[in-house]
């Protein structure tokens, strides 16, 4: 079972890889580099992973909670998983093929990825405000690695 300590490291990474993608994405001709595009790709694996494993570990838990708030909780982000997963999927259709990036409009380009960070960010801040208390208050998840 994951912990609250892993998933908040998880969050703490993403929200890294998002902040250091930010500046290098204004200068067009870093966009092309290979540093930034394993940046880059590492960013989007590691938000699929995120999402994925709280899916996988979490969302149960609290649909399968005894009490009414509890199993709202985890459909609303059940739900909010399926829509960001969407989302995530139509803007790496339109600027990527395969492992690269296909950027034809840079202000575009940075306008949609200013976008898919700002989605993940609340959904990180979602996550740290509501679904994270509710599984440590309810026991669905433990406070650290060590006690998994």
């Amino acid at each position: 079972m994951i912990s609250y300590m892993e998933l908040h490291e998880q969050n703490h990474k993403i929200t890294e890889l998002s902040n250091v993608l930010s500046y290098l994405i204004n200068e067009r001709s870093m966009c092309d580099t290979e540093v930034s595009c394993e940046l880059f790709f590492r960013y989007v694996s590691m938000v699929k992973d995120h999402l994925e494993t709280e899916e996988r570990e979490l969302y149960q838990l609290l649909l399968m909670d005894s009490d009414n708030d509890v199993r709202n909780t985890g459909r609303k982000f059940l739900s909010g998983s399926g829509e960001i997963k969407r989302v995530f999927g139509q803007y790496l259709k339109r600027w990527c093929k395969g492992k690269e990036l296909r950027i034809r409009d840079h202000d575009a380009f940075i306008h949609d990825t200013r976008e898919i960070f700002a989605l993940v960010i609340r959904r990180i801040d979602d996550e740290i405000v509501h679904l994270y208390p509710t599984l440590l208050e309810n026991g669905h998840i433990p406070a650290n690695a060590q006690a998994a």
